[in-house]
């Protein structure tokens, strides 16, 4: 006999768990499956823990203020720590075209509420000290954004998502969605059949395969990246620094210190690395260590205690897909997160909820308006 549930989730992400605990606060009866043991196993384990709303679209700008809404006030709310630090974010510019890039964003972004300005070359040695000083002409600073503990944040929700009444199951791979004329009807799994009106893929670097089984194709194709940590220090700065200049194997790098004195670091391929490729590289660490050294000359005596690699479901354009696809009722996307589902996890959680409970509202509807599966997919995110 099947259970019977208002919402089935698969994944218990980034995505999956704040939606599950949004859902649950709608008094929705919610299902959430994973085939991993615990939740924030697939890529939110891998996450480097940056949470910003420093984007180039309204709807990423917008869904991530309400996810550092999120962040910024859980432990007040909750009681649990989940290692946010305000810390800011950073934008340090040393070529003249990088700078008219970044001040036209500033337009856009500061049009959509995001608190952001470009600071001069001094005020960046001030928040990054020891930066390299040579043709140093400022940055974009955003105070308001900050950091957190992926595996803290992820289990925090998820212990408030049960407490609410979410339900989850784990070990338990979906191996079909099920329809009838056209709807939605459930999954089932080696471990039975479930029921709901509503089925959200939130399944991460798996999103495409999952969706196939609902005969809806989703242009999502992970896309490997690394990143790493090293031994803690005495504090010594707050943003998350992100270098936008090109390298010789690599787009850009970004790194922050993390609450307890860490350094937390990652890079973007050049050329991306696509597919499910999880094992660290040796290349990796010689060409970002010389990238931040560089910046920063200051990190070099600090020892790295270990990388890994995790991957960015990657869509052409950069941007997620958050949507209710005609094609089959009920069936909702959660999908091609871009590496940023940590941030816009939360934030995405609310908006998704209140579409489904059927009362969104106009800040809801504006959070996912540019996530939509039927697009040209043919701009680019300056941000990613």
């Amino acid at each position: 006999m099947a259970d019977n549930y208002d919402v089935i989730i698969i994944g218990a992400g980034s995505v999956g768990v704040p939606l599950a605990m949004a859902l649950a606060e709608r008094k929705l009866k919610t299902l959430v499956l994973e085939a991993a043991p615990s939740p924030g196993q697939g890529q939110n384990k891998c996450a480097i823990g940056g949470v910003r709303a420093t984007h180039s679209d309204g709807s990423k700008i917008k869904t991530c203020l309400r996810s550092l809404e999120i962040f910024a006030t859980w432990e007040a709310r909750h009681g649990d720590d989940i290692g946010w630090i305000k810390g800011g974010y950073a934008f340090p510019v040393y070529a003249e075209r990088d700078e008219a890039v970044l001040r036209d964003l500033l337009k856009v972004q500061r049009g959509f509420g995001l608190n952001i300005d470009w600071v001069d070359a001094a005020r960046m040695k001030a928040l990054v000290p020891g930066i390299a000083e040579k043709d140093l002409r400022g940055g974009t600073y955003s105070p308001d954004d900050g950091s957190a503990s992926p595996l803290l944040s992820v289990n925090a929700f998820y212990r408030r998502a049960v407490k609410l009444g979410a339900e989850f199951r784990f070990k338990e791979p979906v191996k079909e969605i099920l329809a009838e004329h056209g709807a939605v009807k459930g999954v089932l799994t080696p471990q039975g059949r479930y029921c709901a009106k509503w089925v959200v893929n939130a399944a991460g670097a798996d999103a495409a395969a999952v969706s196939a089984q609902a005969g809806v194709k989703v242009p999502v194709n992970p896309d490997c990246h690394e990143a790493g940590i090293t031994e803690p220090a005495e504090r010594f700065f707050e943003p998350m620094v992100v270098d936008i200049r090109p390298g010789d194997k690599s787009k850009n790098y970004y790194f922050y210190q993390n609450w307890e004195g860490q350094i937390v670091f990652c890079l973007t391929p050049q050329p991306p690395i696509l597919g499910h490729d999880r094992r660290s590289t040796s290349e990796f660490l010689p060409e970002i260590s010389r990238r931040m050294i560089s910046l920063m000359p200051g990190l070099a005596n600090l020892k790295v205690r270990r990388t890994w690699r995790g991957l960015y479901p990657m869509t052409p354009d950069g941007f997620p897909i958050v949507d209710f696809p005609a094609a089959l009722k009920g069936y909702v996307l959660a999908v091609g997160m871009c590496g940023q589902g940590f941030m816009l996890g939360p934030g995405l959680g609310e908006a998704i909820a209140a579409h489904i409970a059927g009362a969104p509202s106009a800040a809801d509807k504006e959070m996912v308006s540019g996530f939509r599966l039927a697009r040209e997919f043919s701009g680019q995110e300056k941000l990613k």
